[in-house]
């Protein structure tokens, strides 16, 4: 499934195949572009709204970000910890040593984790999945 993002930055939200009988599905969250402050609390609001519909697990791509606001990484980290909260969980991959040095600066290293690639990412949630 793919949904539109309303911002002046693209990205889209693919929900992974269940692979095993009554494992809840991935969503994976691609970003692009030059992130703002208002364009991060938009991922905020996809983040919320997949909740919402059920999904607990979530990868944001950040493979193809080449700036973030870091004043926009905090209300990312709050929805990780409501993710957390509801039984789910966020993992960030793709970050560009640039990206993921605004994360660090930004306070989200410890809260957020980050893989190299959406693959390694994906079977943080499904072990034995790669």
């Amino acid at each position: 499934m793919s949904a539109p993002f309303a911002s002046a930055h693209e990205a889209h939200v693919a929900v992974e195949p269940v692979t095993a009988a009554g494992e809840p599905p991935v969503a994976t969250l691609f970003l692009e572009g030059e992130l703002s402050r208002e364009g991060l609390s938009g991922v905020g609001e996809t983040l919320f709204r997949l909740v919402n519909r059920g999904c607990r697990k979530v990868v944001v791509d950040l493979s193809e970000v080449g700036h973030l606001d870091y004043r926009g990484v905090k209300p990312l980290v709050q929805r990780a910890t409501l993710l957390r909260a509801a039984g789910g969980d966020i993992k960030l991959c793709g970050a560009s040593p640039y990206v993921a040095a605004i994360l660090r600066v930004a306070g989200a290293w410890q809260e957020l984790e980050l893989y190299p690639t959406r693959a390694s990412a994906l079977a943080a949630f499904r072990p034995g999945w790669a």
